[in-house]
């Protein structure tokens, strides 16, 4: 999904999940429920080496009910050339 936001850097050679931020679960799901995420780029924070840590915020959204299933920041660290 990040590709599609474009939220990778340019210059990033490889890519790793650097993990999650305030994961919030304030409604279930229940079975046969149609979802949707949407994916918010939040932060870029510049490492410096060619590193770039970038936080995305997702929300995945349940039709017809006012509480989204899951919001959670999503962390990754691009690696490009120095």
């Amino acid at each position: 999904m990040s590709q599609s936001l474009g939220a990778v850097p340019k210059d990033a050679v490889a890519a790793f999940n650097y993990g999650l931020d305030k994961v919030r679960f304030p409604t279930p799901v229940k079975a046969g429920a149609k979802i949707c995420c949407k994916v918010v780029l939040a932060e870029v924070v510049d490492q410096g080496e060619g590193r770039k840590v970038v936080k995305m915020t997702n929300t995945v959204e349940i039709d017809d009910e006012a509480k989204p299933a899951l919001v959670a920041d999503t962390l990754a660290l691009f690696i490009g050339r120095p």
